[in-house]
């Protein structure tokens, strides 16, 4: 299943279509205006109260506008949640764009690095990350979810150099997408400093990405949580990807 959801969201982008670089520009609008910025102002509030409306209304009183401004966003949390992703990817795009170390780096190291230094802008939001995973894999929300994620995983490939095409662009992202998924899911449950056995984890996943029969059974079994529920499943999952 997670396959082919994985190849589902990789055609809404397709092989040689770049990862836009720059945001459309916001239209004249004072409440547009308003909304972005208390969005960014949400995350104040957001390890105390979660992926939450209180967390919305909080960051709308922090920028001086209406809490009824909330009103106005139809699927609230979610628009949250996809905001962060939206932010998190413009920030790796910069950092990509300003590293000029990168290049030096072997592609698995690339790989790596990016992968890390995407899910360690999750860190501070760890212990909310969990609700934020099952506000994605609700039904209305899933579409946009494997999109974001799909333009992310491109992102990386592009970043490490990758020129493959045809099969081999969306046998590659979706090799990639399980392996940024099962380490984003490894990382909710790892206790060790700063992540450090997370980061182990994926340094394994990595140097296995070309074993791709590997990387679509652990995709697999992160379609099984998804379907199953998160909240009862993350734990089974992670036990089924550190038993291979």
């Amino acid at each position: 299943m997670m396959d082919t959801c994985l190849a589902a969201a990789a055609a809404a982008i397709g092989p040689g279509e770049a990862v836009p670089r720059r945001r459309r520009r916001r239209r004249g609008s004072t409440r547009k205006s308003r909304r972005g910025c208390f969005k960014r102002r949400f995350a104040t509030w957001l390890v105390r109260l979660g992926w939450s409306e209180a967390a919305m209304v909080l960051g709308a009183k922090d920028v001086g506008v209406s809490p009824s401004i909330v009103g106005s966003f139809q699927r609230k949390e979610a628009a949250l949640v996809e905001y962060f992703m939206d932010d998190c990817l413009k920030r790796l795009i910069e950092l990509i764009d300003s590293d000029d170390e990168l290049a030096n780096l072997l592609q698995s190291d690339r790989i790596a690095k990016l992968v890390r230094i995407r899910l360690e802008m999750q860190a501070p939001y760890i212990s909310k990350w969990p609700q934020a995973l099952s506000i994605q894999a609700q039904p209305a929300n899933i579409p946009t979810s494997f999109k974001q994620r799909a333009m992310l995983v491109d992102e990386i490939w592009h970043a490490a150099g990758d020129q493959a095409s045809d099969i081999d662009w969306y046998a590659k992202r979706t090799a990639l997408g399980g392996i940024y998924s099962a380490t984003e899911i490894y990382m909710l449950t790892d206790k060790s400093p700063e992540f450090r056995d997370t980061w182990t984890f994926l340094g394994h996943r990595v140097k296995d990405a070309f074993d791709i029969g590997k990387t679509i059974q652990e995709a697999k079994y992160l379609a099984e949580a998804v379907g199953e529920g998160i909240g009862n499943t993350l734990q089974g999952f992670v036990r089924g990807i550190q038993r291979r």
